[in-house]
């Protein structure tokens, strides 16, 4: 388990981590979240004892990561890749990293093995492509068989096959009871593999919660329904917390009209519609994407935006020559 308490960290006056605090459970993936600049990786920094926080603190199993005499077997971290001299194999990297913990060689080729780089593994890492020197700092990570990971953008540089593998890994060390926290800006990896979120923007915390109720709140949870009764369907989904939304009506010769409709799910309004005889033509769930709950969510928190470049002045029509 991992807990932040009132971690706050300053450089040079400027605030870059505020007050956060957050506990990162075991058996399950928690995403940790943030637009660029938010503090996501400080804040990793510090729950490994590369930066002392200004102020609060954090633990990693009730003590400070610091504090663990062999800490390769309690937490496995990824947060730069290439931090490998470029000289040596994948083999003797990470052989040189179980000497200094006592870790047998069996598991070093355990865990090239793991990675996918048995093939590679007596490379040197200077010819390693991105997604390879990937595949190498999370073997380091799981070298020691520790009990917590923590990993900044792990599927960074991966093919799809390799991006399908850290999403199962992360998935099977969870289910093993590990604790796992993800730092990622792909929400649609997130969205598949994170049961948790932590939030953050401009250094505090946003938001700590799943990522279901994070979509809820972003007011996620609707039914598109398409009928040519749309009165009638209304009039019976009438309740506490139930909303009817008319949302389009398509001209044809049989006018139908869309509704959106919140607080009750696509099986109950279609057993309304079958007990009063009510046509539908189109019933489906619709759900906001943990990307667009994830922009809602962090939109004041957003340093640096695109700027809109105004549209060209017409110019002239290539038929007459005139403006256009």
């Amino acid at each position: 388990m991992i807990k932040a308490h009132g971690l706050t960290k300053r450089y040079a006056g400027r605030t870059v981590v505020q007050d956060l605090d957050f506990t990162v459970r075991p058996g399950t993936v928690t995403g940790f979240l943030g637009p660029n600049g938010a503090g996501k990786s400080t804040t990793m920094r510090m729950l490994l004892g590369l930066d002392a926080p200004t102020r609060g603190r954090s633990t990693v199993h009730g003590r400070s990561y610091a504090a663990h005499p062999a800490p390769l077997t309690q937490v496995g971290a990824l947060l730069e890749a290439r931090s490998v001299h470029p000289g040596r194999s994948a083999f003797h990297h990470l052989m040189a990293l179980a000497h200094t913990h006592g870790i047998p060689r069996r598991r070093v080729e355990e865990v090239i093995d793991l990675a996918g780089l048995t093939a590679a593994a007596h490379r040197r890492v200077k010819g390693f492509s991105l997604g390879m020197g990937q595949r190498l700092g999370i073997a380091a990570a799981l070298l020691g068989d520790p009990a917590t990971v923590i990993l900044d953008e792990p599927v960074n540089g991966l093919d799809p096959e390799g991006v399908l593998w850290i999403r199962t890994l992360l998935t099977s060390l969870a289910a093993e009871g590990r604790t796992v926290l993800v730092s990622s800006h792909l929400m649609s990896e997130m969205a598949l593999t994170a049961d948790h979120l932590i939030v953050i923007g401009r250094g505090r915390l946003l938001a700590d919660t799943t990522v279901a109720e994070l979509i809820r709140s972003a007011g996620g949870a609707s039914v598109k329904v398409v009928t040519p009764q749309p009165d009638g369907l209304s009039a019976h989904l009438t309740g506490p917390g139930v909303t009817v939304t008319a949302t389009g009506a398509p001209a044809t010769d049989a006018p139908v009209h869309e509704l959106r409709i919140r607080g009750v799910d696509a099986a109950y309004i279609g057993r309304v519609a079958a007990t009063h005889a009510i046509t539908l033509h189109e019933l489906t769930p619709q759900t906001v994407s943990l990307e667009q709950a994830f922009m809602d969510l962090t939109q004041e928190s957003v340093d640096h935006r695109p700027q809109q470049k105004p549209p060209p002045p017409p110019g002239p029509s290539p038929l007459t020559g005139a403006a256009a």
